[in-house]
């Protein structure tokens, strides 16, 4: 995404530049109190978060960033599009800002960054941060997300243009609410807007294919039972893209988890109910 655009993207007030750790990041900031960083799903930005972060302001500090090569963050090295790369250079760029996250917020592929990242940042008690998993991706994908990974992805990203041949046609306005449609998630006009800005950039298309196609969960997955951190899944019982036993699962597997089914909502529930949300962030916050 081409920065000099940034004015018109949500919350543009709150957005600044980081330089480094490997990647140029753009980082959306707000509010004061117990810091919670936010991080969305493959094919995503901090867009998706642009409800929730003015319910979440007055009561909480609140980070959101978009992942290597997504949104406004410029890629600094092709090869750390993948999950344990990713959380290397996000834990790097924690640390080089002073951020100790109460809380991480991931959605979909998000949620598995957040527990990645949870490993490897402290809150300020000293003790793994809390995660919040909106619709985890922590199996198979199914819908758009199932055409594209891991194969297809690892294919188009290995052919020169195949990201600005596939964000040309897939940045019909028809065909875009068709894919929303298709996670079970309703958006407005001007949610649907933001979706067909990001899938018609070339360059946000080449980071998303490059993460999924780089994606690698297994070692995640084998390691659930050795994640400390205190984790709430969310899951949308209209969820088209991730089954919502996945969480499920992913929960049995963990020593402090559980499992929260909320009806009507389908996959892209944060940008569907994000006064809920954030009512959820805020007891996660003071629930000690």
């Amino acid at each position: 995404m081409d920065w000099s655009t940034i004015d018109t993207w949500p919350n543009a007030e709150l957005s600044r530049r980081i330089t480094g750790p490997v990647h140029r990041w753009h980082v959306q900031e707000a509010g004061d109190g117990p810091l919670v960083l936010l991080l969305h799903g493959a094919g995503g930005s901090t867009h998706s978060y642009r409800d929730l972060i003015p319910h979440l302001q007055p009561k909480a500090r609140v980070i959101a960033l978009d992942l290597p090569g997504q949104g406004f963050t410029q890629l600094g090295a092709r090869h750390h599009s993948g999950l344990n790369r990713m959380c290397t250079d996000i834990a790097a760029l924690a640390e080089q800002e002073g951020w100790q996250p109460s809380l991480i917020v991931g959605h979909s592929a998000g949620a598995a960054v957040a527990l990645c990242l949870s490993r490897k940042l402290m809150s300020p008690r000293g003790q793994p941060p809390k995660v919040l998993g909106i619709n985890a991706a922590m199996g198979t994908f199914k819908g758009l997300a199932g055409w594209l990974f891991p194969l297809t992805a690892r294919v188009l990203a290995a052919v020169p243009f195949s990201a600005a041949l596939f964000s040309g046609a897939a940045a019909n306005p028809a065909r875009i609410s068709s894919l929303i449609s298709s996670t079970g998630s309703e958006l407005s006009p001007d949610g649907l807007a933001l979706y067909r800005r990001l899938v018609g950039d070339r360059t946000h298309v080449d980071g998303t294919l490059l993460m999924m196609a780089q994606w690698d969960l297994d070692p995640l997955l084998r390691a659930l039972p050795e994640i400390a951190a205190e984790v709430r899944f969310v899951v949308g019982d209209k969820d088209a893209t991730v089954p919502p036993e996945v969480s499920t699962q992913a929960s049995a597997r963990m020593p402090n988890a559980c499992v929260e089914v909320w009806e009507g909502y389908g996959h892209l529930l944060h940008e569907e109910c994000p006064e809920r949300v954030a009512d959820l962030v805020v007891s996660l916050l003071t629930d000690r």
